[in-house]
C-alpha cells in the first residue's frame, strides 16, 4: 500500500467515525424536548454540512494523480480540522 491509499484509508475511517457519531447525536435530539430538539437537529445538519466537504476532499484526493495529492492534502487537513472542531463544540452542547 503506497502513501496516498494510506491517507485515503485513514481519511475514510475519520468520516466512518464522524457518521456513527452524528448518528448518536441525531438519536440523542429526537429524544429531547422539543424546545432542545430544534436546536440540536440544527447542530447535526452543521455537522452533516462538514462531514459532505471532507467526504468531496477524500473524493478529491482519490481521483488526484501522480504525486498531485500531496499539493492536495492540506487542503483536505483543513477540512478535517474544522469537523474535528465542530464535533468537540457539538458534543460540549449535547452533554
Amino acid at each position: 500500500m503506497d502513501k496516498k491509499e494510506a491517507y485515503q484509508e485513514k481519511l475514510q475511517a475519520q468520516i466512518d467515525q464522524w457518521n456513527a457519531e452524528i448518528e448518536k447525536m441525531r438519536a440523542k435530539a429526537e429524544e429531547a424536548q422539543a424546545s432542545a430538539r430544534v436546536k440540536y437537529m440544527e447542530q447535526v445538519e452543521e455537522l452533516r454540512g462538514h462531514q459532505k466537504e471532507a467526504e468531496e476532499r477524500l473524493k478529491d484526493l482519490q481521483k488526484a494523480q501522480g504525486e498531485a495529492w500531496e499539493d492536495m492534502k492540506s487542503g483536505a487537513e483543513a477540512a478535517w480540522d474544522e469537523m474535528n472542531a465542530a464535533m468537540k463544540r457539538a458534543w460540549t452542547r449535547f452533554s
